[in-house]
């Protein structure tokens, strides 16, 4: 099941967002518009604009202003992944592959570029200052993670603190905007919008941790991208240094000497280390925490199906397989 088919009253407002992204894809210049729809098409769960619609009807919103909210935060997501794949030199993606293997690197930046300023274009006709704040702070924090990612790369001293940095700003900062976003269109209070905004924050986080355990256990199938991937990059991830933090010497050094060069030579005895020492149930506790922390920031929120489905996502974010 899907995500957006936990509560049947948000089922026909998801298909809106869709519609709307597609009708909104629109260029003058072709190959725009043809990587556009080739990336949005290409599969994912639309998680991020779905936390827009929960959110809004979450705090009892009646308009219809939450539609192209919802796709403003897609868009966002799209563009980073069309600028994430290029950095990362990806070639898989979703199980497809990516718009820089197909097309190449320029194109890419370019048409992500072309995403966000389709964005804060549907940002303006929505014209709410407030939100408007968020989410172009969002942005600009999504871009700090991304170069604080770059300067952990091939970097085995990274700190977890540092390592919990990126992932806030790189991946929980759109989550925290899409459901703080949602809050403000309803103009729900500010207990509610703060509730909101750490609930995204809180999952975001726990959604990234899975994310990053996942390199260790799934098949390429499952995860729609290469195994190993972080490895390859030399990212060091929570499991890679609550390895380096638990293993003997040897192990220690077999991954630091990974992360430096990057490249799968030794995902196979790494794999087995990152299991041996405990890290992938490190990782999976950690997730389990900023998913309670996610649950119980709405407490403040009226009862609802849209709060019921909110709490059904966080537990989903970290029992996924894929």
């Amino acid at each position: 099941m899907q995500p957006h088919q936990l509560n049947p009253q948000v089922e026909p407002q998801f298909e809106a967002v869709n519609d709307y992204i597609v009708n909104h894809l629109g260029s003058n210049v072709p190959l725009v518009e043809k990587i556009g729809h080739y990336i949005v098409e290409s599969g994912g769960k639309r998680l991020r604009p779905l936390l827009v619609l929960l959110s809004a009807n979450a705090c009892g919103y009646n308009g219809d202003k939450h539609i192209p909210l919802a796709a403003i935060i897609e868009f966002i997501h799209t563009a980073t992944l069309l600028h994430d794949d290029v950095v990362d030199n990806s070639d898989l993606r979703r199980g497809k592959d990516t718009a820089n293997a197909r097309w190449g690197n320029a194109p890419s930046v370019l048409v992500g570029d072309f995403l966000y300023s389709r964005a804060f274009q549907v940002m303006v006709e929505i014209g709410s200052m407030d939100i408007m704040q968020v989410i172009s702070n969002a942005t600009n924090v999504i871009a700090e993670g991304e170069v604080l990612q770059l300067l952990n790369a091939k970097n085995p001293d990274t700190t977890e603190d540092s390592y919990m940095q990126v992932i806030l700003g790189k991946t929980a900062m759109l989550f925290e905007a899409a459901t703080e976003s949602g809050a403000i269109l309803a103009d729900c209070s500010a207990e509610q919008r703060e509730a909101l905004r750490l609930y995204g924050r809180h999952l975001g986080i726990a959604f990234q941790l899975i994310d990053d355990v996942m390199d260790y256990l799934s098949t390429a199938e499952e995860m729609g991208k290469n195994v190993g991937d972080d490895l390859a990059e030399g990212k060091p991830t929570l499991p890679l240094i609550h390895a380096m933090r638990e293993g003997n010497d040897e192990e220690r050094q077999l991954i630091r000497q990974a992360i430096r060069k990057g490249g799968l030579e030794d995902l196979e005895p790494i794999m087995a280390i990152v299991r041996q020492t405990g890290a992938i149930t490190y990782t999976q506790t950690r997730a389990q925490e900023e998913a309670d922390k996610a649950i119980a920031a709405l407490d403040v929120l009226a009862d609802s199906s849209f709060k019921d489905t909110l709490k059904q996502l966080a537990d989903i974010a970290v029992k996924r397989k894929a």
